[in-house]
């Protein structure tokens, strides 16, 4: 492995400053475990749909390793099934994730575990709230990232931004698929990247291979921020947190057209049978605009290996061009 760390990855007992973002669906346990194993922090994540009994099921995956890992999770989900919250904090993750609610009790609880808490934020009066919570850790989310978030400022600004204003770590989300990204965000002083799109396409992920064909054969302009998928499916998702997905037919008929879409049953059922179907000419996959770097399935392991070979080498070269792109 190509040396690369941070003071933080290394105070977290990483060999790299990388972590997969818990994206409920695709990060189930074998991604964490892969990630954990190949020297990041793999991130476990239950997301819209997912329940107490899915997160037992992939904690098996994390159960024997022997490696930092994490666990994220959704506050409106949480508060609706608690246990989640107790059997996430009853694994002892080393970083616990709870993201897009208002209630901040879950942090105490955490550290009364001897947890660390992190929290994604997309402005940086979000992340001064969190800080004044006591997370332990940032995730500046970039409007360019895929699945639900803040879209108003870009990751390279809020980043920017939050780095001159608070004082906790801050990792960088939104946009890193790359080595040349990866650098760029350490570069500007994140102490790690958090990775979502750029695993999306890994063997370990519970995506199918149709969703990882789908996000091979995606370009840098082939993903929208959009509501529909939720008000579709009745996830009680607030306007102001939409989800980066690819786009497909389903976002062609119903973007921009949300309020026809919120009471159009026969729209709702050929979504839910799309999804059974796993037919994403209807069906929603997450990505985010660096989707585009994405060209082959692979464990998790070569794709960290090449991000951190190819960001050491700029990193280590000022005014290097860098890599060759993937062929």
């Amino acid at each position: 492995m190509t040396a690369l760390s941070t003071e933080w990855s290394r105070a977290m007992g990483l060999d790299v400053p990388l972590v997969n973002a818990p994206m409920g669906g695709v990060a189930g346990g074998a991604l964490a475990a892969a990630v954990s194993q190949a020297g990041g922090l793999g991130m476990l994540g239950i997301g819209s749909a997912g329940s107490a009994l899915q997160l037992d099921e992939q904690l098996a995956h994390l159960r024997e390793l022997d490696r930092p890992f994490g666990v994220g999770l959704v506050a409106w989900v949480i508060a609706s099934e608690p246990r989640l919250l107790t059997a996430a904090i009853a694994a002892k993750p080393a970083l616990l994730s709870v993201s897009f609610g208002e209630d901040v009790s879950w942090v105490q609880r955490a550290h009364d575990a001897g947890i660390a808490a992190a929290a994604q934020i997309g402005d940086v009066r979000g992340a001064e709230r969190a800080v004044e919570a006591g997370v332990d850790v940032v995730i500046a989310r970039g409007a360019e990232g895929g699945g639900h978030g803040e879209s108003s400022v870009g990751t390279l600004p809020l980043l920017a931004a939050v780095l001159d204003q608070i004082s906790v770590p801050v990792l960088a989300a939104g946009g890193v698929s790359s080595g040349r990204a990866l650098a760029a965000v350490l570069a500007a002083g994140a102490s790690g990247a958090w990775l979502g799109t750029a695993f999306c396409a890994c063997t370990e992920t519970l995506l199918s291979d149709r969703a990882r064909r789908a996000l091979l054969d995606a370009g840098d302009t082939d993903t929208v921020s959009t509501r529909v998928f939720d008000i579709a499916q009745r996830y009680p998702w607030p306007p102001t947190i939409p989800e980066r997905v690819l786009r497909n037919t389903f976002t062609d008929r119903w973007h921009g057209h949300e309020d026809e879409l919120a009471v159009d049953r026969q729209a709702h059922g050929e979504l839910a049978a799309a999804i059974v179907a796993d037919d994403h000419r209807q069906a929603p996959i997450n990505a985010g605009q660096g989707v585009g770097a994405l060209r082959v399935v692979r464990p998790a392991a070569e794709v960290i290996e090449q991000l951190c070979t190819d960001a050491a080498l700029l990193l280590d070269r000022p005014g290097a061009h860098g890599p060759a792109p993937l062929t």
